[in-house]
């Protein structure tokens, strides 16, 4: 769901933007409100919803792998912390001033400019998840389904920071990286996600 409502959702600045674009400061958005906000609300739901799979993924450990879950947690902790109240300023502070008219010093918050807190913010939070993916790999080591997800949440990691720093060295916007980094961890999720309910599964039968 958070995946189709930001892929639907159409840019207005930054590189993927193509007609129409929203020059800066990023402010004269109003008229785009409350439809440009909506793909946020699935964003702050998956936020606790990934901590909840951290921990599952926690007990699934063995002994000698705990400390792994324990350090996805973590990891999944800080990117749920990041990502909400990244969404929830914008909900409760920017899209009403954007409203109201009170757009004074608002540039550096609104999501619509491609180098400000917003995008910054969202890049730290999926790279963390990306940690947290790279954190409960070790945990996954019985059987070749298993090491599937393994090898998936490494990777994965290894893709979100390769992305972080190509794009960094080659002077690209941050918002492709923004964009980068959340299709992988999206594309994590739901296969990951499809993968560990047969091993979740697997385990209650057993």
């Amino acid at each position: 769901m958070f995946a189709v409502a930001a892929v639907l959702t159409p840019a207005r600045s930054g590189p993927f933007c193509k007609t129409s674009c929203i020059a800066a400061p990023y402010v004269n958005v109003a008229q785009f409100i409350p439809g440009d906000y909506l793909w946020l609300i699935p964003g702050i739901l998956l936020a606790p919803i990934f901590v909840a799979l951290m921990a599952v993924i926690h007990a699934y450990a063995d002994i000698k792998t705990a400390v792994f879950g324990r350090i996805a947690i973590s990891f999944a902790v800080i990117y749920a912390v990041v990502i909400t109240v990244n969404y929830f300023v914008q909900f409760t502070i920017v899209m009403p001033s954007l409203q109201s008219g009170e757009t004074q010093n608002l540039s550096l918050f609104t999501q619509y400019n491609p180098h400000g807190f917003f995008i910054a913010l969202e890049v730290l939070a999926y790279l963390a998840m990306s940690a947290a993916f790279l954190a409960a790999a070790p945990v996954f080591a019985k059987g070749r389904l298993e090491l599937t997800v393994r090898w998936l949440f490494a990777l994965s990691f290894v893709a979100s920071v390769a992305a972080f720093v190509g794009f960094w060295l080659f002077g690209n916007d941050l918002v492709a990286v923004e964009v980068t980094v959340l299709m992988i961890n999206w594309i994590v999720l739901i296969v990951g996600g499809a993968l560990l309910s047969i091993v979740f599964s697997r385990q209650l039968h057993a």
